[in-house]
């Protein structure tokens, strides 16, 4: 790849990936990132072939200054984080909203034509079908309910980018990624809580089974994509992907979360017990993407979670005392930030 990449959300866990990624391929890219809960360190070693604009996505000049002289804008700036859906729900929206119409009328003014949205599998909700095709109904169950004001970002960023890029552009994608995960991938995260959590209840009990309370039963599913195979995906999709096309970027893989708590168990060499708990109010029970699509241009996944795990959870186990640091600066309702992926 020889194009020019502007990468918004690029010191995020997906958005770094996604940069060394493209500088690999041999591109120029550009981060529009304010790193308030990305870190430039994951982008270390790369600053000479990597600019970075120290911005906020939804600071319309600097998303305009950002754009201007690129080929090509992956979207990706967003909040993240299931616990900051229920905690802030206008924010989460400001920066969804905001920061998609700011994309997009800095790709008009800058004549940038090539548009990819990194939207998510929460725009399916309770999908009607497993494996979820890209073609189901999007849907917001409750508009009362602030976990949807994530998805329902997502949603309205969607129909943004597509409505907008019926003319004026020359190819507009989106990708939806189902629970991407690898080392490093942020604290708010079912992955990195389990091992967390797990970890703690090693350091309360020495010896004998470890008592874990769990949100719902644990027989809730999932389909984990380790990072080396999403942005295999996304690579996959920046070539082959065509115009006004949605593509899920996952892993088929469907496990059970009480099951994913038995491998952590596992490799920690404890048993860990399950305690069940009232689930949160819009937990989706089951969640796997149909990649039939992306399968079509010449994506497979290659890691399965049994082996992308081990090294998941020996870096938090090496990392847990950046938790309370990472964890003490929750946002506030007027932060002006960007919310890396």
């Amino acid at each position: 790849m020889d194009s020019k990449y502007l990468i918004t959300g690029g010191t995020g866990f997906i958005g770094a990936a996604v940069v060394r990624r493209l500088v690999a391929e041999g591109a120029h890219v550009r981060v529009l990132d304010n790193s308030y809960r990305g870190r430039p360190q994951r982008l270390a070693g790369m600053w000479s072939d990597v600019e970075l604009v120290d911005a906020d996505i939804r600071e319309a000049d600097a998303v305009g200054r950002a754009v201007r002289g690129m080929d090509h804008v992956v979207h990706m700036a967003y909040i993240n984080g299931t616990e900051l859906f229920y905690q802030y729900p206008e924010l989460v929206l400001d920066v969804g909203t905001r920061g998609m119409l700011n994309v997009l009328d800095a790709c008009r003014t800058h004549g940038v034509g090539q548009l990819t949205l990194t939207s998510s599998s929460e725009v399916y909700q309770t999908p009607p079908s497993i494996p979820t095709p890209e073609d189901v109904p999007l849907v917001v169950p409750d508009v009362l309910n602030p976990r949807y004001s994530y998805g329902g970002g997502k949603l309205i960023s969607e129909l943004l980018a597509i409505n907008w890029g019926r003319s004026g552009f020359e190819r507009v994608m989106i990708c939806r990624p189902h629970n991407v995960y690898g080392p490093d991938m942020g604290w708010r995260h079912v992955l990195p809580q389990l091992i967390l959590r797990i970890l703690n209840q090693m350091d309360e009990h020495s010896t004998g089974p470890l008592p874990l309370l769990v949100r719902g039963s644990g027989e809730q599913s999932r389909a984990f994509i380790h990072i080396d195979d999403f942005t295999e995906g996304m690579a996959t999709m920046l070539r082959h992907g065509r115009h006004l096309h949605v593509y899920n970027i996952g892993n088929p893989e469907e496990i059970q979360i009480r099951e994913v708590v038995h491998r952590i168990g596992v490799h920690l060499g404890r048993v860990v017990e399950l305690q069940a708990s009232e689930p949160p109010r819009g937990e989706t029970q089951r969640r796997c993407p149909d990649i039939s699509r992306l399968r079509s241009l010449g994506f497979e996944p290659h890691i399965s979670l049994y082996a992308g795990l081990p090294s998941v959870i020996e870096w938090y186990r090496e990392n847990r005392h950046r938790c309370d640091e990472q964890m003490s600066h929750p946002p506030a309702d007027h932060d002006p930030a960007t919310y890396s992926w």
